[in-house]
């Protein structure tokens, strides 16, 4: 088995944003040169997610709101009360998840026709990394 690795780095202008990190995922593979395996895409932040979705805007706004009926952002929380105000984010991540999975065969990674690979940026303005790993053969 071959593995590669790529990272991708980051920064939104906003506190919150999704962001389509799908052409950096079909990029590495491409890179990778493994035909036929699996790519881990995994945020390296408690704070931000990645899922698989369709990137239409309206579902996107009930995502974010979803999230936040369940995870709203509060300083009631116990997550380091009087330095951090973020824990909402880091509930927020366990609903989304931090990394998934997309499967290359033929070299080209393979998505529905309306599926994106999404980056959710949960309490941004700063740079944050996401793995992109290929393995295969």
């Amino acid at each position: 088995m071959r593995i590669h690795s790529d990272y991708l780095t980051v920064q939104t202008k906003q506190k919150r944003e999704f962001i389509n990190i799908t052409a950096n995922v079909r990029d590495a593979a491409e890179k990778s040169g493994i035909r036929d395996g699996l790519i881990l895409i995994s945020s390296l932040h408690g704070n931000s997610a990645v899922f698989i979705n369709d990137e239409e805007a309206g579902l996107l706004q009930d995502i974010d709101e979803w999230a936040n009926k369940i995870a709203p952002f509060s300083d009631q929380y116990h997550h380091s009360p009087r330095s951090e105000s973020n824990a909402g984010a880091h509930l927020q991540s366990l609903l989304l998840n931090h990394q998934t999975f997309v499967s290359v065969a033929d070299g080209k990674i393979e998505l529905g026709p309306w599926q994106h690979v999404m980056y959710a940026e949960l309490d941004g303005m700063r740079p944050k990394r996401v793995l992109i790993k290929v393995m295969g053969e």
